[in-house]
């Protein structure tokens, strides 16, 4: 994946406001729903969305500077033996009877052992032996953090990602309705094996919505805008709104104002057994011509 500033156009010193500007141009320029014949506008929008999900973060756009995450949002990950000056060593963090032990540099093998021994003796007794060091009492694996961009096209019609793990296992995420922007999914089992036979860690994937300049969310509900032409608003009429199922015919009646709001029921996003499917505002914005000589006549004579 390409760097997310030069993906973006923008400096790396580029404030937040010209981070945004610059996302904003783009994502209109580069919209599916704009370059319908170009079979790579999809693409070079998701590359869009995944850049701004970086440089448009404080938070990630600092991890990223720093080298901490890479140009995908994906922890950098080194593995056990490459932890050094500054490493954070949390992901690869094993319990050992309520102690923990990092990896990092200056650890005694030694240590770990007495400790286990330690601890076996404490669940078996002195005539125990090493009974408590069955099956189940073997520490498990640690879990893995990573992160999963999706969009609320995604989100509406339950698209299946593919997500490559740091341990390079590739696994297949549904993206549940009830998805939200910083909400945490645990995948069970799938996480760094232990290292003496106990059970595997478990992989913790927060979801990330990226932005769709089209829409506004607001809970399950969304709001975008649409085009209003001034005879459209006199009289009334037909007009094409956006929805991520695609564009929908709407009638609008005479005499409509501009940032008038019309429901649309159920083109929100999808609901859940605690919450319905969202509804789709949409707002009126009259749009006038360029040029035109009789509507301005009109216009002078009402203002006498």
């Amino acid at each position: 994946m390409r760097d997310p500033y030069t993906v973006l156009g923008v400096a790396k010193s580029a404030s937040e406001a010209e981070v945004k500007k610059a996302f904003r141009r783009l994502a209109k320029e580069h919209h599916p729903d704009r370059n319908a014949n170009d079979p790579k506008a999809k693409e070079r929008f998701a590359e869009l969305n995944g850049a701004y999900e970086i440089v448009g973060d404080p938070t990630k756009r600092a991890q990223f500077d720093r080298g901490e995450i890479g140009a995908d949002g994906k922890p950098r990950f080194q593995g056990f033996e490459s932890y050094g000056p500054g490493r954070d060593a949390r992901r690869d963090r094993f319990e050992f009877g309520g102690d923990a032990f990092s990896g990092r540099g200056g650890f005694n093998p030694s240590d770990m052992f007495s400790d286990l021994f330690a601890d076996a003796m404490r669940r078996g007794g002195p005539g125990g032996g090493m009974g408590g060091m069955g099956g189940r009492d073997h520490p498990r694996g640690s879990d893995i953090e990573v992160e999963m961009t999706v969009t609320l096209a995604d989100i509406v019609s339950g698209a299946k990602k593919r997500l490559k793990l740091p341990t390079g296992r590739e696994v297949e995420v549904g993206v549940p309705p009830s998805v939200t922007d910083g909400k945490v999914i645990r995948l069970k089992g799938i996480g760094h094996p232990s290292p003496f036979s106990g059970e595997p860690g478990d992989v913790l994937l927060t979801m990330r919505v990226s932005v769709d300049p089209r829409f506004t969310v607001e809970g399950k509900d969304l709001r975008t805008r649409f085009a209003l032409r001034l005879e459209d608003a006199v009289l009334g009429g037909a007009v094409r709104v956006p929805t991520l199922q695609g564009e929908v015919e709407m009638r609008v009646p005479p005499m409509t104002s501009s940032g008038k709001s019309f429901r649309l029921r159920g083109k929100g996003l999808p609901g859940d057994s605690s919450q319905p499917a969202g509804d789709l505002y949409a707002v009126a914005e009259i749009t006038l011509p360029a040029e035109d000589e009789e509507l301005s006549a009109l216009m002078r004579r009402r203002r006498g």
